[in-house]
C-alpha cells in the first residue's frame, strides 16, 4: 500500500469522529447555556401531527440516499449493486462528514471505487462527473432562487444584496470558487482534458503548489479518460445523472422544512412560504459547505437560528430544531460510517489475502 492510500485510509478511520463530536457537542452545550428555556421547552407540543412531519423529515433523508446510491450505480454501469451502492454512500458520506468541508470526500471515492474492482476509467468517471453535476445543481439553483426571492435568501428582512453585510461577500467568494473548479472540471471533462492536465501539472511549478504535483498529474490522466468514458453516453444518460442529483440535493434541504413545519403549527404551508424558506436553507447550506470544521460541525449549530429568525423566532425551539436536524443529516452518518467502515476495511483485507494466497499458489505450481 502506498503512501497516499495509507493517507486516504487515515482520513476515514473511526476515531476521526471525536474532533466533529466535540465541536458539535460543544457548540450545543453553548446554545443551550446561551438561550435554552426549560420551560419553553417544556411547552412544546410533541403531538400525532409533530411526529408526522419528524418522520416525514427521516424519510426525505432516505429519499436522498437512494438517490446517491442510483445516481453511484448508474454512473457505475451497473457494475455496483443497489446493496454495494448504499453502502458505499454510507463511507463517502461519513468521509465527508468528518472532513474540513461537507463537499470534500473526493480522495476517499477515487479510494473506495478502486477497491471494488472498477476499472480507473469508471473511477475517475464517478468522481469527476459527481463534482460536476452536483456544482452544476448548485451554481444553476441559486441565481433562481435569487431572482425569485430576493437578497432575503440570505438574512431575514434583507431588501437588498448590500445589506446582507460579510455574508454576502463570503457567499460571493465560495460561488466564485466553485464556478471556477466547477468550469475547470466540465471543461476538462467535456471539451479538452488534454489541455487542462497540463495545466494542472504547470500550476504546480509554483513553489507553494509543488507538493501537490503527483495529485495534479493523476487528475489530468483521470480526466482524460473519464472524458473518453462520457463521450460514449448518451442524453438519457446525463438526464438520469442530473434527475437523481436533484432528488439527493433537495430532501437535503426540504427535510429541515418538514422539522420546522413540526415545531412551528403557526407557520404557513403555502408553496411560497416553504419555497423562500427552502431558498434560505439552501444558500444556508452553501456559505456553511466551506467551513473549516469537520462536516460544519459547530458552524451550522451557531448560525442556525440567526439565519431563520423570521421563520423560527424562539431560541429553545430554534436550538432543538438543529439538533434534529443534524442527528437526521450528519450525525446518522457518522455513527453508521463507524460501524459499516470497519467491516468494510475487514473484506477488502481479506480479499487482499485471498488473491495474495491464490497468487502464491500458481506460482508454486509453475
Amino acid at each position: 500500500m502506498n503512501r497516499e492510500q495509507e493517507d486516504v485510509l487515515k482520513s476515514i478511520r473511526v476515531s476521526r469522529i471525536i474532533l466533529p463530536l466535540l465541536i458539535g457537542v460543544g457548540a450545543v452545550a453553548y446554545l443551550i447555556w446561551k438561550q435554552f428555556d426549560p420551560e419553553e421547552f417544556s411547552s412544546i407540543e410533541w403531538t400525532g401531527r409533530a411526529m408526522l412531519w419528524m418522520l416525514g423529515a427521516v424519510g426525505l433523508a432516505a429519499i436522498r440516499h437512494l438517490a446517491y446510491a442510483y445516481r453511484l450505480r448508474l454512473l457505475s454501469g451497473h457494475f455496483l449493486s443497489w446493496r454495494k451502492s448504499i453502502e458505499l454512500i454510507f463511507i463517502w458520506e461519513f468521509s465527508s462528514a468528518v472532513s474540513p468541508t461537507s463537499l470534500g470526500g473526493s480522495a476517499v471515492a477515487f479510494f473506495i471505487l478502486a477497491q471494488e474492482k472498477l476499472s480507473a476509467a469508471r473511477t475517475a468517471t464517478i468522481v469527476l462527473y459527481t463534482i460536476v453535476v452536483d456544482s452544476i445543481f448548485l451554481l444553476g439553483s441559486l441565481p433562481i432562487l435569487y431572482l425569485i426571492f430576493g437578497a432575503g435568501i440570505m438574512r431575514p428582512e434583507a431588501e437588498g444584496y448590500f445589506d446582507v453585510g460579510g455574508w454576502g461577500v463570503y457567499f460571493l467568494i465560495a460561488y466564485a470558487v466553485m464556478m471556477g473548479y466547477s468550469l475547470l472540471f466540465f471543461y476538462g471533462l467535456f471539451i479538452n482534458p488534454a489541455q487542462i492536465g497540463r495545466l494542472l501539472i504547470a500550476l504546480t511549478r509554483f513553489r507553494p503548489l509543488r507538493r501537490f504535483r503527483i495529485q495534479a498529474t493523476e487528475t489530468g490522466a483521470g480526466m482524460k479518460i473519464a472524458s473518453e468514458e462520457l463521450s460514449r453516453q448518451g442524453r438519457m444518460f446525463h438526464l438520469k445523472a442530473m434527475i437523481a442529483t436533484a432528488l439527493a440535493w433537495v430532501p437535503r434541504f426540504a427535510l429541515l422544512n418538514f422539522l420546522i413545519i413540526a415545531f412551528i403549527p403557526e407557520l404557513p404551508l403555502d408553496f411560497m412560504t416553504q419555497f423562500g424558506l427552502y431558498a434560505r436553507l439552501e444558500t444556508m447550506f452553501f456559505i456553511i459547505a466551506f467551513s473549516p470544521t469537520p462536516g460544519g460541525a459547530g458552524l451550522i449549530e451557531l448560525l442556525f437560528n440567526g439565519f431563520l429568525t423570521d421563520y423560527v423566532t424562539n431560541p429553545t425551539v430554534s436550538t432543538t430544531i438543529a439538533t434534529l436536524w443534524r442527528v437526521v443529516s450528519y450525525w446518522i452518518y457518522v455513527l453508521a460510517g463507524a460501524i459499516i467502515i470497519p467491516n468494510w476495511l475487514q473484506g477488502i483485507l481479506r480479499n487482499r489475502r485471498e488473491r495474495k494466497r491464490q497468487k502464491d499458489s500458481q506460482e508454486v505450481s509453475h
